[in-house]
C-alpha cells in the first residue's frame, strides 16, 4: 500500500548512480570500520531516517536525524562490526534521488537494506538481518538430504521420529519458545521456528488450525489480495483466487501445519503464566484437551493477532432484551436470522461483511455508525495502492513478495504518510460517484486524520476502516440501512439512540472492535506484566486513537518489550510473513547464546 517516493532534491551529480552508491558506501564502510562515528552520521542529510530491522539493534528501531545515528552507533557499533557493503543490483535514479539494494555482513550474520541517496547524503536508509551465520536454514543448497542411504538396523524412520517428537515436546523435553495462538501468525512464527532449529511449541484453543477462520460468519474472506497475503516458505500456488474464503484460508493453514511440520498442540487452552526472575523461565499451565500440562519455555510468545479482547459494550438494558446479541467475533452467520431485523452496532470491516451476509439471506439490517470511517474499492486499493508492489504486473517487472516486503519496510513511519496521500487522492478521484453516493445516503467518510488513507489508519489505530467488496454498495443503494449516534439503551426489542430513535431488533451485533493486545496478557499472566509492557500498536502519530509522544514504530511488535521473555506476534498476513523472520532471528541468537545486545527498547506511555 504505497507508491514510489519522489524526490526531495534537484540537480544532477557528477557521477552516474552506481558509482555514486559505490562512493557512498565505500566511505561509509570506512567510517564504521574506524569506529568514526561523527564521519558515519555526517553522511546523512540533516532530515533522514535510518530504519534497523536487528542487524545494528537488535529491536525493530528507526533513528532520526544526523544525531540519532550518531547515538544509535555509538552504543552499537562495536558489537554490530559491519563490513562488506555493497550494491546487488544496478542503482536506480529519479528526479534527483538514487535507489539502491544493498548487501552487507554483521559479526552475527547476513543482511540486505535499501538505501535512498540525495546530493545531501542517505535519506532513507533500511538495514535488515537475513540470517545468523553459522546458523542458517536448511534451505536450497542447505536442504536436508531427508533419508540416510544404507542399511541401518536401527533404522527410524520419518513417520517414528514425528511421532517421538510429538510425544516428548512438552512433557520430557520441554519447548525453548512456547507460542500462544495458531492462527497465521502462530503457525508461520512456528514454521520459522521449526527450519531454524529451535524448540518451539504453538498452542490453540481450536479443535484444528485453520479453525480461526472456519468458525467465523461465513461471508468472510480476505479482502488483500493473494499477493500479499503468502506465507513463508510456502507461496499459495498461482492458481489460488485472489481474495480467498475463509474456509479456503482454513484449510490451507491446516495444510501447511502439517507439512512444514510445525508443533501444534489443538484443542489447548493456556489458564496462566508466571515469570521466574531467577531462572528466567515461564512457568505456563495449560488444559489440553481437558487434561493439565504444565510447560516451562524460556521465552513466550503472544500470538493473538493485532488485536486484543473483543470490545463488548455495556449498554444499559443489554440485560432485558429478548433478542440475540454477540460481538462480531461470535457472529455465526446469517442463515438462522433470515427474515428479522438486525441492528449491527459499528460501520467497520466487521460490521459491513456481517450487514451484507444478513441482508443476502433477507434480514431487515440497520448498520449504527457512531464516528466516521474509511471505504476504499477493493479494485482501487488493488490497482492504484497495492498494484506496482503486489501483483502479477508487479511479478513480471520482477518485484517478487519479497523485495516487495522491504521496500514497503524501507519507507519510515514518519514520513509514509506524506507518500499515502497522493494514492488515496488518486483514489478518490477514480471514484467520485461510488463516494458521492455514499454521502447521499448519509454515510460519514473519512480519509484519515491527514487525508493519508487506509494503510495509516491501519498502523496507527487498527480501526475505522473498510475494504469495500460489495456491503458499501448496499449501504450507498439503501438496501442496508443506516442510524447515526451512540446508543442509549437496549430495551426487550429495540436499540435507542443518544437521540431518541427507536431500531426496532431481534438481533444486535456488537461490531466493536478489539482492544489492545496486551490485555491478553493482562488474563494470562497478571495487569502488573500487561502494564509494564504497555499498550501495543500503534506510534504515536498523535492522530485519532494513536497519542503520542512519537515512538517510531509499532508498539511491542515483533520486539524486546519490558517483560523479559514476552513476546507479540501479530498483523495482517503480510506482516506475519514478513516480521516473523526478524522475530525468529531474535529468538535464534537467544537459543544460540549469541548476544544481543539491544539498543532503544520502548518505553511505555500508554497502558492499553
Amino acid at each position: 500500500m504505497t507508491q514510489t517516493l519522489d524526490a526531495v532534491v534537484d540537480g544532477p551529480g557528477a557521477l552516474d548512480p552506481q558509482q555514486r552508491v559505490d562512493t557512498w558506501l565505500a566511505a561509509f564502510e570506512a567510517a564504521l570500520a574506524a569506529r568514526d562515528v561523527d564521519a558515519a552520521a555526517a553522511m546523512f542529510a540533516t532530515d533522514s531516517f535510518w530504519r534497523d530491522l536487528i542487524a545494528f539493534t537488535w529491536n525493530i528501531k528507526t533513528v532520526e536525524g544526523r544525531g540519532g545515528v550518531a547515538d544509535m552507533l555509538r552504543a552499537q557499533l562495536a558489537d554490530t562490526d559491519p563490513s562488506g557493503f555493497h550494491t546487488t543490483e544496478p542503482p536506480t535514479e529519479d528526479d534527483g534521488v538514487i535507489s539502491a539494494w544493498i548487501g552487507f555482513e554483521t559479526g552475527a550474520g547476513r543482511g540486505v537494506g535499501h538505501l535512498r541517496l540525495t546530493d545531501e547524503g542517505a535519506w532513507t536508509l533500511l538495514t535488515s538481518l537475513q540470517e545468523l551465520a553459522g546458523h542458517e536454514e536448511g534451505k536450497g543448497a542447505r536442504r536436508p538430504k531427508g533419508v540416510h542411504h544404507g542399511a541401518d538396523r536401527a533404522r527410524v524412520t520419518w513417520s517414528e521420529q514425528r511421532r517421538l517428537e510429538q510425544n516428548e515436546l512438552g512433557y520430557t523435553r520441554q519447548p525453548y519458545v512456547l507460542i500462544v495462538g495458531g492462527g497465521q501468525g502462530g503457525i508461520a512464527l512456528g514454521a520459522r521456528m521449526r527450519q531454524l532449529g529451535v524448540p518451539a511449541l504453538v498452542v490453540d484453543k481450536h479443535d484444528r488450525p485453520g479453525d480461526q477462520w472456519r468458525k467465523r460468519y461465513k461471508s468472510l474472506c480476505l479482502h488483500d489480495p493473494v499477493w500479499y497475503d503468502h506465507l513463508p516458505y510456502l507461496p499459495f500456488p498461482d492458481n489460488w483466487p485472489v481474495f480467498a474464503p475463509k474456509d479456503k484460508i482454513g484449510d490451507w493453514l491446516e495444510m501447511y501445519t502439517k507439512v512444514m511440520e510445525v508443533p501444534y498442540w489443538s484443542k489447548t487452552t493456556c489458564t496462566s503464566a508466571r515469570y521466574d526472575e531467577a531462572s528466567r523461565t515461564w512457568t505456563v499451565e495449560v488444559e489440553r484437551d481437558g487434561a493439565p500440562v504444565e510447560l516451562r519455555p524460556t521465552h513466550l510468545v503472544l500470538a493473538t493477532g493485532m488485536s486484543g479482547k473483543p470490545n463488548v459494550p455495556n449498554f444499559p438494558g443489554m440485560d432485558r432484551f429478548r433478542g440475540d446479541q454477540h460481538h462480531s467475533s461470535l457472529h455465526p452467520g446469517p442463515d438462522r436470522y433470515a427474515g428479522q431485523r438486525a441492528v449491527v452496532i459499528g460501520a467497520n470491516n466487521s460490521a459491513h461483511d456481517i450487514c451484507a451476509a444478513l441482508w443476502e439471506v433477507g434480514a431487515q439490517v440497520t448498520m449504527v455508525q457512531r464516528s466516521s470511517t474509511h471505504i476504499v474499492k477493493s479494485d482501487s486499493l488493488m490497482e492504484i495502492g497495492l498494484g506496482d508492489l503486489y501483483s502479477e504486473r508487479a511479478l513480471a517487472a520482477g518485484i517478487t513478495t519479497h523485495k516487495a516486503d522491504l521496500t514497503f519496510a524501507s519507507l519510515p513511519y514518519r514520513i509514509m504518510h506524506q507518500f499515502q496521500i497522493p494514492v488515496y487522492d488518486a483514489i478518490r478521484e477514480r471514484d467520485a460517484d461510488f463516494y458521492a453516493r455514499l454521502e447521499r445516503a448519509g454515510f460519514d467518510l473519512d480519509w484519515g486524520d491527514d487525508g493519508s488513507g487506509l494503510f495509516m489508519k491501519y498502523l496507527r489505530r487498527g480501526s475505522g476502516y473498510y475494504i469495500d467488496v460489495g456491503a458499501a454498495e448496499l449501504v450507498a443503494n439503501g438496501d442496508i440501512a443506516l442510524a447515526h449516534g451512540q446508543v442509549r439503551e437496549l430495551t426487550e426489542n429495540s436499540v435507542i439512540l443518544a437521540d431518541g430513535t427507536e431500531l426496532p431488533a431481534d438481533l444486535v451485533v456488537y461490531a466493536t472492535g478489539y482492544g489492545s493486545m496486551n490485555g491478553w496478557a493482562a488474563d494470562l499472566i497478571g495487569q502488573d506484566v500487561a502494564d509494564t509492557v504497555g499498550k501495543c500498536w500503534g506510534f504515536g502519530s498523535g492522530t485519532t486513537k494513536d497519542p503520542g509522544p512519537w515512538e517510531g514504530e509499532l508498539r511491542n511488535m515483533w520486539k524486546p518489550t519490558q517483560q523479559d521473555g514476552l513476546w507479540f506476534h501479530g498483523g495482517n498476513l503480510h506482516q506475519s510473513r514478513h516480521y516473523s523472520l526478524y522475530l525468529a532471528l531474535q529468538l535464534k541468537a537467544r537459543f544460540e547464546g549469541i548476544p544481543t545486545p539491544v539498543y532503544g527498547k520502548q518505553e511505555v506511555h500508554h497502558l492499553s
